[in-house]
């Protein structure tokens, strides 16, 4: 999710399914390129692949996503609150130097 080729993919999945290639062609890589970042969605159960004749489609794993989404959520919590906890000390500690 990090990689930005894989957000755009992910983007372009999130309200229906669509051809590899339909995907690839506005993307400034080439196909092969493409698959392989596409490969890592699948790996992370983002993204699933449906074969139909010669056309490879793809659709977003919508449950994944909510998960990813949570989990997100739940660490920016977490650091938000350590980097208050880190101003407070900070400020505490400058207060402490100017008496």
């Amino acid at each position: 999710m990090a990689d930005p080729t894989r957000r755009a993919i992910l983007h372009r999945l999130r309200h229906a399914e669509a051809r590899v290639t339909d995907i690839a062609r506005p993307l400034p890589m080439s196909l092969n390129a493409v698959s392989k970042h596409i490969s890592v969605l699948e790996r992370a159960g983002l993204v699933r692949r449906e074969i139909r004749g010669r056309d490879h489609y793809l659709r977003a794993e919508t449950e994944r996503l909510t998960e990813a989404e949570q989990w997100i959520a739940d660490y920016t919590g977490f650091w938000e609150r350590r980097a208050d906890a880190l101003v407070e000390h900070v400020e505490k500690r400058a207060a402490e130097g100017e008496k």
